[in-house]
């Protein structure tokens, strides 16, 4: 693949992917009253991953695109864990499926909820569900506002993997995107953690944020390595100011075109290789003996909400303000304003806003996505037979992906597509000829790399 080429397919918006069909197809024809017959319908077998949302931080980071708020007084915190322990009671007397493998704390700053709340949560989630077979519990992280006590609580209460917020370790950039983290700072929080025994610690960094440079994305990745996280993740930065309006505190002329974006990716990648980090996935690096790699190598690696996994629960259940579950009958979203979700729990319902109900189509080419982004190949012939009894059922492809073969991106061997080696990064690119929504999809995406 040329410069130019890569260039050009740098700059098409196409959907992330870490669902399909993706959320913007999510409707209200999907509200409490079927999910709870949905909830109701799992296998008492079926295992369960969680996922709790805590919506709040301390301030708005200018970059950022999660579901959240700046607060600075802690009765809004308290209020939100006290409704998040009803629903949690609730949905678990909903369902006669309790076993949980996974736990994930997202946001937000889940830290902010302090260590004597974070206990009531996990006393509520053990008297709802069984928590006996939890492999992994994991929590994102602000190191700004992570105290040594609440590492100490969520080491007590099980926690064993933490992600770190990291995003750039320049100072230049962090005034840029609004966010002022040292390295230090960083670097006291990776200590504190694994003096308490969390040893599985994510990084996420980022790249294409305002003001940065490809020596800037070179100086943090190393920076990064010299506190030996055990995956890293290094996205794309998404400016999506329709969508996140505090993103237009950015001044869009400061951020990095198409070139710099993907040569920044490229640097990222080449340092942590060189490391010794194996390439997972479209964004994600781990080191060769973290449960990722050796998922990926497996191909039994997953693909959800929170990137690139190795959960393979029977169904996902979200707690709290817009958090998305999913379950055997679909997608499910609770709503994004913290007070409807609360008046609706608080009424005894579901606090569901939307979602979509899966179609054996939507199951079939969700399984094709899913196996491209994870595994960089597929074979959508014998996948479609399994699905469907025959091979030709994703056919409606071959002249999306053979535009993409003429591009150097990937090979089409009859039905069986392989990313080329360096055509990974535009994995989402072939990902989208799979997509039987993206025709009629009016939602705005960010940039392919």
């Amino acid at each position: 693949m040329n410069r130019t080429s890569a260039l050009i397919l740098a700059e098409r918006a196409v959907p992330r992917y870490t669902s399909y069909p993706t959320a913007p197809h999510f409707a209200d024809t999907v509200n409490g009253e079927v999910v709870r017959h949905w909830m109701a319908a799992l296998n008492p077998d079926a295992s369960l991953s969680v996922y709790l949302h805590i919506p709040y931080c301390r301030e708005m980071c200018a970059y950022c695109g999660c579901a959240t708020k700046a607060t600075k007084r802690d009765a809004p915190v308290e209020g939100y864990v006290t409704t998040l322990i009803q629903e949690i009671r609730q949905a678990g007397a909903r369902t006669l499926a309790k076993s949980v493998r996974a736990i994930h704390w997202g946001g937000g700053t889940p830290s902010l909820v302090g260590p004597e709340r974070f206990a009531r949560i996990m006393a509520a989630l053990g008297d709802a569900f069984d928590l006996s077979n939890v492999a992994e519990h994991a929590v994102e992280l602000d190191p700004r506002v992570v105290t040594e006590e609440f590492i100490a609580s969520m080491a007590a209460h099980g926690v064993n993997r933490a992600s770190l917020g990291v995003q750039d370790l320049n100072d230049h950039v962090q005034l840029a995107m609004g966010r002022v983290q040292p390295f230090a700072m960083v670097a006291d929080c990776v200590a504190h953690l694994r003096a308490h025994g969390i040893a599985a610690i994510n990084f996420d960094l980022m790249y294409g944020l305002p003001q940065q440079r490809v020596a800037d994305v070179e100086k943090s990745a190393k920076l990064s390595l010299s506190l030996k996280p055990s995956r890293i993740a290094s996205f794309g930065y998404a400016h999506v100011p329709w969508m996140r309006p505090h993103q237009k505190m950015i001044d869009a002329a400061s951020l990095p075109g198409a070139a710099e974006r993907l040569a920044q990716a490229e640097t990222a990648k080449r340092v942590f290789i060189a490391a010794g980090y194996w390439p997972i996935g479209l964004d994600h690096f781990a080191l060769p003996d973290d449960p990722l790699a050796i998922a990926a190598s497996k191909r039994t690696m997953r693909r959800n909400f929170q990137g690139y996994v190795t959960d393979d629960a029977d169904a996902l259940i979200g707690f709290g303000a817009t958090s998305i579950g999913r379950l055997p009958g679909g997608y499910v979203q609770n709503y994004p304003d913290v007070g409807h979700w609360r008046r609706a729990v608080e009424k005894g319902e579901l606090p569901v806003a939307r979602g979509l109900a899966f179609s054996a189509d939507d199951h079939a080419r969700g399984a094709v996505i899913e196996r491209l982004m994870c595994d960089f190949s597929i074979d959508f012939g014998a996948l479609a037979f399994a699905y469907f009894g025959y091979e030709s059922y994703f056919d409606d492809a071959i002249n999306a992906l053979d535009a993409l073969a003429a591009q150097g991106v990937l090979t089409r061997k009859d039905r069986v597509v392989t990313m080329a080696p360096n055509g990974r990064s535009f994995v989402r690119l072939a990902a989208a000829c799979f997509d039987a929504y993206l025709a009629q999809d009016k939602a705005r995406h960010s940039m392919a790399v």
